[in-house]
């Protein structure tokens, strides 16, 4: 070990890393002083070694094809980054995790109980004191042991505001508004579930899921009221009995509960049914390693509920609405996990409701690799292609019913009508033409657009081999901010309709992600980058009678007066495969 570390340090020195270039590690933001020790010096060092630059001559005679570079974290790269508020945001860990041993993941045996996940608001009392007993565990631990509960709050934020570079580029690691999303959340669930039974000694022991999307479910559970599993920053005045907006813009709906209900449910029959038929609809765009391999566009669960809920339940007395309704802090809201929950298993309801075929055959996604630390405080590697089988995770949900299955929503106005007042409103020039050419248009107000369909009157089977979909694209949010559009078709009166009314397309949710920085002098530079919103719509123009039309009508609806600092390059009508 000794003549191991003359090694590093005389490297060290041949790389210029004394203490004299520590500045290298102290960026102007940064929320304390990063120590310049030798196990810092050998961390840099493995990370040359391990990075693309660093490669070895081979003869042709024996050169093999190139090993595919998939997206994983640096874990030599951990770095502050900054919130909306531009607030520091620090969540590494107090050690570097690339100096830890790994081990690969292993599915658990097949003799271990199945983990039955329960509604929340169904659980009895002894399974709450149980679970409370386990936080309480769980937060006694110290900060140095990574199965602490601040430890396992901050693994959110260290992959959701951009802490990590990736393993074989600069480039920031990211898990939201992409594929990834899904396979990530279904990971710390995982793990922070088995940590949670080990502590209290049951193997047996399930999460519960917030069942938000069931009339009887759309509350705060009343477990997350009272003892560990309560959290004083959340919105007061949407405790029970106030019923959940799950499409929420930060202004209050204004509906009783029966109609907030009855919309809540048209909005998940859109998100999971009509508007997520594709793969990429439903999980969010391909995401992969390097620069190239950016994308920005999350699927329809993402964009709501699971957006709208973060900021329904966050305090509105805080900057950022912490803890739910921000990133860096929503783990440590014990409902994120019942939160997670629901979307974790909707997305095997959405899995079943396809016949459990393959959603994604990409290696890319596949091979796509994490680090998390188990019960026994491992660092394990883990990767998408593990996760996608629930059954050998030795975990499943309970049954309910899912009641949005049968509420397939009604034109709010007869179609024949509908297209006369279209046309004439069309005569009267009241629509932009073809949905293009906006170069960046602020979207301070509705945006109404003509658009031309290439295909008309197509088969059953060309339906369901290509979904037609709507594409904005081009939106460019000039402030990390919460923003939130509609989008709807055929609209004779936007403004008094919502998800309720089969006119409505879909919904475009922007959470506060964060400013970052980075590690390396040249990755300060970061892009701006334009996210792109796609959605399925073939069911729908069949019900809006629009399947022969050559044209349709969509309309932009900013909500919430949260679009004021948001462009669009344009719209326009496509087809996946």
């Amino acid at each position: 070990m000794e003549s191991q570390n003359l090694v590093f340090f005389a490297l060290a020195l041949v790389l210029g890393l004394s203490s004299s270039s520590s500045d290298l590690f102290h960026k102007c933001h940064q929320v304390e002083a990063i120590p310049f020790t030798a196990d810092l010096i050998r961390t840099k060092i493995l990370g040359i070694f391990d990075g693309p630059w660093f490669e070895m001559e081979v003869p042709a005679d024996e050169e093999k094809e190139p090993k595919r570079i998939v997206l994983s974290p640096n874990l030599t790269s951990c770095h502050q980054s900054l919130s909306d508020a531009n607030k520091p945001v620090y969540c590494c860990p107090p050690k570097a995790e690339a100096l830890e041993p790994t081990v690969d993941f292993q599915f658990p045996d097949i003799s271990t109980p199945v983990k039955v996940r329960k509604p929340a608001h169904l659980v009895d009392a002894d399974y709450i004191a149980k679970y409370n007993k386990a936080v309480d565990i769980m937060k006694s631990l110290p900060f140095e042991d990574p199965r602490s509960y601040i430890r396992q709050a901050n693994m959110h934020c260290l992959y959701c505001t951009g802490a990590y570079n990736q393993q074989h580029s600069n480039s920031l690691l990211k898990i939201h508004r992409t594929w990834l999303f899904f396979p990530w959340h279904r990971m710390m669930l995982y793990f922070h579930e088995r940590i949670l039974g080990s502590l209290i000694g049951d193997e047996s022991f399930a999460l519960p899921f917030w069942n938000w999307d069931s009339p009887d479910g759309m509350f705060i559970p009343g477990m997350y009221l009272n003892g560990s599993m309560a959290d004083a920053q959340r919105e007061s005045s949407h405790l029970p009995p106030q019923v959940a907006d799950i499409n929420y813009d930060y202004v209050e709906s204004g509906l009783g509960t029966g109609d907030q209900i009855s919309a809540n449910v048209a909005l998940m029959y859109n998100q999971m049914v009509s508007g997520a038929k594709k793969p990429e609809l439903f999980m969010g765009c391909p995401y992969k390693a390097g620069e190239n391999g950016f994308c920005d566009g999350p699927g329809t669960i993402e964009l709501a509920p699971h957006n709208p809920l973060h900021a329904w339940v966050g305090s509105n007395s805080n900057s950022e609405r912490e803890d739910l309704g921000a990133f860096f802090t929503a783990a440590r809201d014990p409902i994120f996990y019942a939160h997670h929950s629901n979307v974790d298993r909707l997305w095997n309801v959405w899995n079943e409701l396809r016949g459990n075929k393959p959603s994604i055959e990409d290696p890319d996604w596949l091979e796509s690799t994490f680090f998390f630390h188990n019960e026994k405080s491992q660092l394990v590697r883990i990767k998408v292609k593990d996760v996608l089988d629930t059954s050998k995770l030795r975990y499943t949900y309970e049954n309910v019913e899912n009641v949005w299955l049968s509420a397939r929503p009604k034109p709010s106005v007869p179609p024949k009508i509908a297209r006369h007042v279209l046309k004439m409103r069309d005569n009267e020039n009241k629509f932009d033409v073809n949905g293009i050419g906006f170069n960046g248009r602020r979207f301070d107000t509705a945006i109404r657009v003509k658009l031309h369909r290439p295909k008309t009157r197509r088969s059953k089977i060309e339906k369901e081999q290509e979904e037609e979909i709507l594409v904005v694209y081009g939106i460019s949010i000039n402030k990390d901010m919460y923003v939130k559009f509609d989008v709807y078709v055929n609209a004779v009166d936007e403004t008094m309709i919502g998800p309720e009314s089969r006119e409505f397309a879909g919904t475009f949710v922007n959470m506060k992600r964060g400013v970052t920085t980075v590690m390396d002098e040249e990755d300060l530079a970061v892009q701006k980058r334009k996210t792109v919103f796609k959605v399925g719509i073939t069911e729908l123009l069949e019900d809006l009678e629009a399947d022969g039309d050559q044209t349709i009508f969509v309309t932009l609806v900013p909500r919430g007066g949260t679009c004021a600092n948001t462009s669009i390059d344009g719209v326009r009508v496509d087809y996946m495969r």
